[in-house]
């Protein structure tokens, strides 16, 4: 990827801006606009308190549904959470006319944000009109690459982490902007939020101490999403319980498929084929880099167990204990095959599997721990939430409004914010319960849409679910807190009764480092895709791991774990 063929003048825009949007803060007491730029508000609103009228009201009037909808009036919101959510409106309704293009890989459920009903109100209540760049569902990686290329960039970048080499490179490229002395001013509740916990503080800024965008941040360490999932009725037909141990797992989908499983374990995934850290992870051999036990950095697919990894999957395929074919099937066709009778257990989210087991078809699950090699070992994962949820954005050195583009985003970090985009529209998503906090309820859109859509559907269509924001997951995801549902209930034993320690955390690589790290990266991850599910497919022999060994520590294996061990260290000293 080359850097801009413009850059000094992009970086001369940068300072620019930063000069022009630091003068135009100098207001505080009344709104006011310039021939050259929209400015925001500076004066805190005061609201008429509702809450006695909104709290527990489950048939709310057309009134009350408006002044929840169109105003920003929070007051009948509760304090639920350790830190209190910010609630400063001073930017809000942005004075002038100003549009802000924003791109961003949109879920496939929503192709066009331009339609999503929640950012149409969120436009309405920060009077700033969005114009989202969507390319289509499958190119969104070739789609930025030409973004990038052509040196045209919209105002903001929803996930700009695609940008080679992270924000840090995309900054010293002159692509995004340095937001460290313009937050305080022009992102108040950003700022108020991430320095409310000091994980959130730490995972928000460089390990030079910038800050160089918004980022998706929890007010709790969001529960792991991703494991095994075991049909009901595969235990009841095979007599057995929940497998713990490998040998145990084999023995289960041996006497699956003798009960009618043809092809037990779907062991594909579109999260990552081969490697899913539940079988591999048993071994020690990790997806990718992790802390061993003296907090050094790894890298799993050179660990001392992996050959016995991969001859225990080579023999599982040959048995025709896994999916045909996981090396290449996408999410539909894996939901498909999940939905048959040749599936008895499948890796995945116990959300999806939720909606597509027991919503759809009443198929009943259970959630299995990931399995260990000795009986008694505590299971691990090599997944931990470090409070950050959702995706990033960043502004663009070519946003002609950089101070409305933060006023933006800052709005997803205030209180209305989070109600807004976890919870959507008042009245027929969700109603708030008598201690403030909002729910859907039986009669939601969510669960009950006019257009007949699931709510693998409707959590997209009615709320966000990816954004720069505050994310309520577990309160706001409607396949967790469904009646009935178990999904949130799995995810939280996973999370409470698994080991993470091994997990690193969001680190950060320098400029120089990031180029090379991608370099190495992606030899290193075409390498083990290609050995691993040729050895796992039998068209290698185990013994061919060695040679796989030897190529990816002449690429610069160990090279490729010092960066990362780099990068670690200063990620702890922040």
């Amino acid at each position: 990827m080359r850097t801009f063929a413009k850059r000094a003048a992009l970086l001369a825009a940068v300072s620019t801006l930063a000069v022009s949007t630091a003068c135009s803060g100098a207001k505080t007491e009344e709104a006011s606009t310039t021939d050259s730029e929209t400015t925001v508000k500076q004066e805190q609103v005061a609201f008429t308190d509702i809450g006695s009228d909104i709290r527990g009201n489950e048939k709310p009037t057309q009134q009350q549904i408006d002044e929840v909808n169109g105003t920003l009036n929070d007051t009948y919101l509760g304090d639920i959470f350790d830190q209190p959510i910010p609630n400063d409106y001073s930017a809000y309704p942005v004075e002038g006319d100003v549009t802000l293009d924003v791109w961003m890989a949109a879920p496939a459920e929503i192709p066009d944000m331009n339609t999503q009903l929640v950012q149409k109100q969120v436009q309405k209540l920060t009077g700033i009109k969005v114009n989202f760049i969507t390319p289509p569902v499958g190119q969104e990686a070739d789609a930025f690459t030409l973004m990038i290329s052509s040196g045209e960039l919209p105002d903001i970048i929803i996930d700009p982490g695609r940008y080679p080499g992270g924000l840090e490179a995309g900054l010293n490229d002159g692509a995004f902007i340095d937001l460290t002395d313009l937050i305080e001013k022009n992102a108040p509740n950003y700022n108020a939020w991430r320095n409310s916990d000091e994980m959130r503080r730490k995972t928000t800024v460089t390990d030079s101490g910038r800050l160089l965008g918004f980022y998706g941040i929890a007010p709790y360490s969001e529960w792991m999403w991703f494991g095994p999932l075991i049909k009901k009725e595969a235990l009841e037909k095979t007599g057995l319980e929940v497998p713990t141990t490998i040998d145990e797992w084999h023995t289960f989908l041996t006497k699956a498929k003798e009960v009618g499983y043809t092809e037990p374990l779907n062991y594909g995934s579109s999260y990552g084929q081969i490697f899913t850290g539940i079988i591999n992870g048993a071994y020690g051999v990790w997806d990718w880099t992790f802390m061993d036990a003296d907090g050094k950095v790894q890298w799993g697919p050179a660990q001392p167990k992996a050959k016995e990894y991969l001859k225990t999957m080579q023999d599982w395929n040959k048995e025709g204990l896994l999916n045909r074919d996981w090396a290449t099937a996408d999410f539909n066709q894996r939901m498909a095959t999940a939905i048959s009778d040749k599936t008895a257990i499948m890796m995945d989210s116990p959300d999806t599997m939720w909606s597509y087991w027991k919503q759809q078809n009443d198929i009943d699950f259970v959630g299995a721990p990931n399995p260990v090699l000795n009986e008694g070992d505590k299971p691990q994962v090599s997944y931990k939430n470090f409070m950050r949820a959702g995706t990033s954005a960043a502004i663009t050195t070519q946003a002609e409004n950089v101070e409305a583009a933060m006023a933006f985003l800052d709005f997803g970090y205030s209180k209305k914010g989070w109600e807004v985009f976890n919870y959507g529209e008042y009245g027929k998503v969700h109603l708030i319960d008598k201690d403030g906090k909002p729910y859907f309820p039986a009669e939601s859109y969510i669960y009950k849409d006019p257009d007949g859509q699931p709510v693998a559907t409707t959590l997209h269509k009615y709320r966000v679910h990816d954004w720069a924001n505050i994310r309520d997951e577990h309160n706001s995801n409607p396949l967790i807190v469904a009646e009935g549902s178990y999904s949130g209930d799995i995810r939280k034993t996973w999370t409470e009764e698994m080991d993470a320690s091994m997990t690193m955390p969001p680190i950060t690589f320098t400029q120089e480092e990031a180029s090379r790290e991608a370099e190495l990266g992606n030899q290193l991850a075409t390498l083990r895709s290609e050995y691993y599910a040729k050895i796992i497919m039998g068209e290698l022999p185990v013994d061919a791991y060695d040679k796989f060994l030897q190529e990816a520590q002449k690429m610069g294996l160990e090279e490729f774990v010092a960066l990362h061990q780099a990068a670690l260290d200063r990620y702890n000293q922040r």
